[in-house]
């Protein structure tokens, strides 16, 4: 093949077909190539496919959603990722939004043309290190690999999860801050990357078992720890969800009671007020009143009536702060 965005690499038992951004051109050239399905490649085109895997007797084809987090909106998407397996090669679609894919395909890449660079001691020791790419190594190792490499991204998304729970906690108990935005973002994001990762946790666990027929070598304890892995990214879901659901009651309820706290006070400021408008309601009438008009009390001075009046004002509103202590409403 020699279009653009298609990229190859050979091991020695296999070869690995990296699709970047795909068009009908390409899946059609693929098509008569590999004879897959027509379906399968309808499906690699069509962006409102479910997480599957469908089995035949020459191939695997697997469709994988993974979230992309986009800042702008902060909020995850899915996107999509078609991958055809064989023993005899493994061909990756997809959209080119996901990083570590290309990532590690120029990982890959490097240590199969140049494999002195591979450190053999720490490949041995760690099947999970970068390193770990060999020219030997089978078709159903370089899907773990790949998938390892997706999950394990995802794993890191979700330490961004737990991150921004933890910087909302501060606010959420804060009755000066108001959380109710930071919340509702975070409950989106946490939405989004469940409705992503339940069809992908089934998936992952089927894959233990479907891969056996296409290789010779025991990988199922390496696909065994992709399934525990997803099963640790769910469980994270879990435990966030349940941690923003407490955190928007908390919310609620510390907003509700801020909001209490200050119709109390302004009832309060409003009901002290009363005596006084009472008063002055009765002195602001056209009509003779006690110390009223020009006959104003003076045995004290000019001020005598408005100082009385001052007093009647105050006396009810100590009488009705000493009965609201009483009865404990203050």
């Amino acid at each position: 093949m020699s279009l653009d965005n298609i990229k190859t690499i050979k091991g020695d038992s296999f070869e690995w077909l990296n699709i970047d951004a795909p068009n009908q051109e390409v899946l059609n050239e693929l098509l008569l190539r590999y004879q897959f399905h027509p379906l399968d490649i309808e499906d690699c085109l069509s962006k409102t496919q479910l997480t599957k895997i469908d089995e035949y007797n020459e191939y695997l084809f697997i469709i994988l959603h993974l979230p992309r987090y986009l800042k702008d909106k902060k909020y995850s998407v899915p996107i999509q990722v078609s991958i055809f397996f064989s023993k005899d090669y493994l061909v990756t679609i997809h959209s080119g939004e996901l990083k570590p894919i290309n990532k590690f395909f120029i990982t890959c890449k490097e240590l199969l043309e140049d494999p002195e660079t591979v450190d053999v001691n720490l490949t041995r020791l760690n099947p999970k290190s970068r390193a770990y790419i060999t020219p030997d190594m089978s078709s159903a190792f370089l899907l773990y690999r790949f998938i390892y490499t997706l999950i394990d991204n995802l794993l890191g998304m979700m330490g961004k999860v737990l991150t921004n729970i933890e910087s909302i906690e501060e606010k959420v108990f804060d009755e000066k801050i108001d959380s109710v935005r930071e919340i509702t973002q975070l409950r989106h994001d946490i939405a989004n990357l469940r409705r992503i990762v339940f069809p992908l946790k089934r998936v992952i666990h089927e894959l233990e078992t479907k891969v056996k027929r296409f290789t010779d070598e025991d990988v199922s304890v390496y696909f065994s720890d992709l399934s525990d892995t997803i099963d640790k990214v769910w469980a994270i879901l879990e435990d966030s969800k349940e941690t923003i659901e407490i955190y928007k009651d908390s919310d609620f309820i510390v907003s509700s009671d801020r909001t209490n706290k200050i119709l109390a006070l302004l009832t309060i400021v409003f009901t002290y007020s009363i005596p006084a408008t009472v008063l002055g309601t009765f002195y602001g009438m056209n009509i003779p009143l006690p110390g009223g008009g020009d006959d104003a009390w003076t045995f004290l001075g000019k001020y005598t009536t408005f100082g009385l009046i001052l007093v009647a004002s105050i006396i009810p509103v100590v009488i009705m702060y000493w009965l609201f202590k009483r009865l404990k409403w203050l």
